[in-house]
């Protein structure tokens, strides 16, 4: 299966990468046809479990392989996972300030840049926000192969891959339910639901491309997908889930599965 895998280019890996997660995206918003609402516990434990994910993958998909990355190619390791993870970070916190958007929750304010666009078009930004890390990162991941490192493997980008799509699910419910509860049509609900996971191919490609042509700033790039990732979690995931206090206990253990589960995903893969 893997020499299969190894077989096809590493734009084209990227790209079938995020089209699974793109897939996974439009399975969670596929949660409308079933019900216009879900219960809010099991709604922010899916949450924490998307922002345990992402944690783990940050760390063990992202940032330990940057630093090693760095080390093999004669880098000072420390500094440059912290110039890339803090570019990450700053640069989602650029783009979330002047990008219109409105969290999950339908009746908080919108944020950015005022607008007089619709709030369902803003809900679907501020998830296609949180989507262009995480297609980066699966993209830097398959195009760090072709770098021939040993820190890059082809089984931790699978994994990676796969931890994402894992993630995905739950956000794609995160669209299609709030605008359903909000009257919208389920046809259009669901639309617009997969639609926030469009992002990713296309972050993917990019990601492969750039780190394919040029591989002196791979570390940089693994670290800097990194920041971007756990901005997103501590900015939006994690308070959203843990706005009732009563949830708390659940969500957290459901994050703490969640980082488990990648953790596991990507020691037994990469």
């Amino acid at each position: 299966m893997q020499t299969r895998i190894e077989s096809i280019s590493p734009v084209m890996q990227a790209l079938l990468a995020t089209l699974f997660t793109w897939a996974l995206t439009a399975a969670g918003a596929c949660l409308v046809l079933f019900a216009r609402s879900i219960k809010q516990k099991l709604m922010d434990s899916m949450l924490g479990f998307a922002a345990g994910v992402m944690i783990a993958a940050s760390f063990w998909s992202l940032l330990a392989p940057g630093i090693a990355m760095a080390e093999e190619m004669g880098m000072v390791p420390w500094l440059t996972a912290a110039i890339g993870f803090l570019a990450g970070g700053v640069f989602m916190r650029v783009v979330d300030r002047f990008l219109p958007h409105l969290h999950p929750d339908m009746f908080a304010a919108p944020e950015g840049a005022k607008t007089s666009w619709q709030r369902s078009t803003l809900l679907v930004l501020a998830i296609t926000l949180h989507n262009i890390p995480e297609g980066l990162a699966v993209g830097v991941a398959f195009g760090a192969v072709a770098a021939g490192l040993p820190s890059a493997t082809l089984g931790g980008a699978i994994a990676l891959a796969l931890g994402i799509g894992l993630q995905n699910f739950p956000e794609g419910a995160a669209v299609s339910l709030p605008l359903r509860r909000e009257g919208m049509s389920i046809k259009k609900s669901l639309f617009l639901g997969q639609l926030s996971g469009a992002v990713e191919p296309v972050a993917g490609i990019i990601g492969a491309v750039f780190v394919m042509h040029m591989q002196q700033i791979l570390p940089y790039a693994l670290c800097f997908a990194a920041g971007a990732m756990i901005f997103v979690v501590v900015e939006e995931l994690i308070p959203e889930s843990q706005r009732i206090e009563s949830n708390i206990d659940t969500v957290t253990l459901a994050t703490m599965v969640g980082f488990t589960i990648m953790m596991i995903l990507d020691v037994a893969l990469g």
